[in-house]
């Protein structure tokens, strides 16, 4: 047994090729993430992507009938999956899954062409299990689509010379921004310094025609999203959507530039390091890229003052790269302490494992591998006939696609934006403020049925005054009559 999972997982590197690569790290992938595509929902913001691309398959451009903070081809990949398979967590997740593989498969040539075979193999290994574990990470979010685009596109950087491929790496690299608009700063950082490499190796007009070609395809995109806007002349809601609504929320949040700075200056100091101890040969000008990628997408941790689970999925195929490098110079592990560190590498996804106990607990017990209040929820609601109009989940907000029905405002696709009032203007949003609101849901709608979650407050606890109006009018207007796990189900009185 332990012989086979040594010849798994220390193949013949020599021989590699990209279907045996992408074969492991798809198998391995699937493994992973497989007990997770049953469950409703892993992160509220994959529920919000959901909930605006049902809306844009149903006719609805994003941000003209439901709102949210993120660009267009995030909710165009999951519109996409929607659109070809129905109302299919399964096929959302499978989707998710190749999103992890691709990014691996591309990681490893990246890496192989840095550095060598066996570097790259381990380095798409790693990448899968990285994107793929601890916290919201089983989920499809808006970074594992913009990571997937990059990471292709630096790859087409450093393999393909000629302008047509300029051209596509500007494509990828304007899908991966319209993605997740972050992305613009490792961009940036990758345009200095090929601008740089440009005058430093006296060849500035034939680097410029390739970067201008880039742009060119960075912008077609660009344009590419705003087009079924200006036929349907919203033009401006798409660039206050897209470019207006993030500037207006980055520079109204409150968090601070020091919370992110100990973890970038980390892996600052230990790229530092491989370098003064000559562990990792950074002249080498693949690696150069990766490191000035690096260096952009740190900044943008910065600029944003947080660096939480999923933001660190662009990070993660990136620095792999010269972690991998410099673990290569390590000593080979000595064959006595082999099956340990191979235990040690099949115990990394115990979530994964715990998942898969959970779901065939789900089976045997409700008959069902689907499992979560999302589902539980909506399913209550329809066998015991409740009222769906304006029905408003303040949590498992999942249960709008469930249940076939829409939010009761703009501002409530994503439950925290009710309190998010700076970008009311952009969401063009009738009222002002988030407290007004809240009242226009509860007073002027009056949801018969609204949904909630067992205790946790509905809205963010420094927001003292929402929690209490609400907790308020819950009691008052409301009862309780049915608590499904940690869902509560609450019908208006009449």
């Amino acid at each position: 047994m332990l012989n086979k999972a040594v010849q798994f997982l220390t193949p013949n590197y020599k021989n590699l090729n990209w279907k045996t690569v992408f074969f492991i790290v798809f198998s391995i992938a699937f493994f992973i993430r497989f007990p997770f595509f049953f469950r409703d929902y892993i992160d509220r913001d994959e529920s919000t992507f959901i909930i605006m691309a049902q809306s844009w398959v149903d006719g609805h451009l994003p941000y003209t009938h439901l709102w949210d903070l993120k660009p267009p081809i995030t909710f165009l990949s999951f519109a996409m999956v929607i659109y070809a398979f129905g109302k299919s967590f399964f096929a959302i997740r499978l989707f998710g899954t190749f999103l992890v593989a691709i990014t691996a498969l591309f990681t490893y040539g990246i890496a192989s062409k840095s550095m060598s075979k066996k570097v790259g193999f381990w380095c798409a290994i790693f990448t899968v299990f990285l994107q793929s574990l601890f916290g919201s990470l089983q989920g499809v979010m808006s970074e594992h689509i913009c990571t997937v685009f990059f990471v292709i596109g630096i790859y087409v950087l450093l393999t393909r010379h000629s302008l047509k491929w300029f051209f596509i790496a500007g494509l990828l690299f304007g899908l991966s921004i319209m993605s997740k608009l972050n992305m613009a700063y490792p961009l940036l950082t990758l345009g200095l310094y090929l601008s740089w490499k440009a005058i430093q190796e006296k060849q500035i007009l034939h680097e410029f025609k390739r970067l201008f070609v880039m742009g060119v395809g960075f912008v077609a995109i660009v344009i590419f999203t705003a087009i079924p806007y200006y036929l349907e002349g919203e033009t401006s809601t798409w660039w206050q959507s897209v470019f207006e609504a993030p500037l207006a929320y980055s520079s109204s949040k409150h968090h601070s530039v020091l919370k992110p700075l100990p973890f970038v200056l980390v892996i600052l100091m230990l790229l530092y390091a491989g370098h003064a101890f000559k562990i990792i040969n950074f002249k080498l000008r693949n690696l150069q890229v990766v490191v000035v990628i690096i260096i952009g997408i740190l900044f943008s941790f910065i600029q944003a003052g947080k660096a939480n689970g999923h933001y660190l999925i662009q990070l993660f195929p990136f620095i792999l790269i010269p972690i991998g490098i410099a673990v290569d110079k390590f000593p080979a592990i000595p064959k006595k302490f082999l099956g340990g560190a191979i235990l040690l590498l099949f115990l990394i996804p115990i979530e994964s494992y715990l998942e898969y106990a959970n779901i065939i607990s789900n089976k045997l017990e409700k008959g069902t591998f689907y499992n979560g209040e999302g589902i539980d929820l909506p399913k209550y609601i329809e066998t015991n006939n409740l009222e769906t109009e304006n029905i408003f989940f303040t949590e498992y907000h999942i249960g709008y696609w469930v249940l076939g029905e829409g939010p009761p405002t703009k501002a409530a696709t994503h439950p925290s934006s009710i309190g998010r009032e700076e970008l009311f203007p952009y969401m063009k949003n009738p009222r002002k403020t988030g407290m007004q609101e809240l009242q226009y849901i509860l007073d002027v709608l009056q949801p018969k049925t609204i949904v909630a979650r067992k205790g946790k407050k509905i809205f963010d606890k420094k927001m003292v005054d929402f929690n209490t109006y609400i907790d308020d009018y819950l009691r008052k207007h409301y009862r309780l009559v049915k608590t499904i796990d940690r869902g509560l189900v609450y019908q208006r009185l009449e």
